[in-house]
């Protein structure tokens, strides 16, 4: 295992988050989006529409660990935990609420793939939602501030969404999210002032986060 890179308030590793997980301490909330076990391609070429450059869709490639089922319970660490895609893998959670992410407008409601996302938390047993489309240019500007460029991770998620998962929780102070993909919810953590810790195994992808993480307390220093 290498050492962490410490940036801010945030400690981030790169490698296999069941091999790190039994040296980290001081978890208060787990806030996560894991591989599902659907074997996503990371190719979204197929639903690009057009040959403009921001319609070129993307290629990330797969995504480690999505090629087989999904047991959640190793990360139910800390206080509570959110985990996204839990539709998936029920049967190893118990009753608790449920968080709903619908990401199209409502008049591309049913038209392909899934109109939401669904996460659980452990806490309550009702059901939230928040709305917010999150594609094309959205995705790009988050990722890297370019309009233009390709999403930073096949299966990124809107910060304003974490920051969400973040305000549902019962004030935790250190959020881990292990399987960190493109640092999002590192970067809900930066702007909330909470502390993090991520895990990585891709290379690409803990670089991204590094990056965007790092950015997010420049400019929480900037508006200081």
């Amino acid at each position: 295992m290498s050492e962490p890179v410490i940036i801010g308030d945030a400690t981030l590793y790169h490698g296999d988050c069941l091999e790190i997980m039994p040296t980290l301490h001081g978890i208060d909330a787990v806030i996560t989006d894991p591989p599902y076990g659907m074997a996503h391609s990371g190719n979204s070429h197929r639903f690009s529409g057009g040959t403009a450059r921001r319609g070129l869709g993307t290629n990330h490639g797969p995504i480690v660990g999505d090629d087989a089922p999904f047991d959640p319970r190793a990360f139910l660490l800390g206080s509570e935990q959110i985990i996204w895609g839990f539709n998936h893998f029920p049967m190893h959670l118990q009753r608790g609420t449920a968080l709903i992410w619908i990401k199209r407008n409502d008049a591309a409601l049913g038209s392909f793939l899934s109109d939401a996302e669904v996460a659980w938390h452990s806490r309550g047993c009702g059901a939230y939602a928040y709305k917010q489309v999150f594609a094309g240019s959205s995705r790009a500007i988050e990722g890297s501030g370019d309009p233009y460029a390709h999403s930073s991770h096949p299966t990124q998620k809107p910060v304003d969404l974490m920051r969400w998962c973040i305000g549902r929780c019962s004030n935790p102070r250190t959020i881990f999210d292990p399987y960190m993909g493109s640092g999002t919810t590192g970067v809900a953590c930066a702007q909330l002032g909470r502390k993090f810790i991520g895990i990585e195994i891709e290379r690409k992808y803990f670089d991204i986060a590094c990056e965007r993480i790092d950015n997010a307390y420049r400019q929480m220093r900037m508006f200081a």
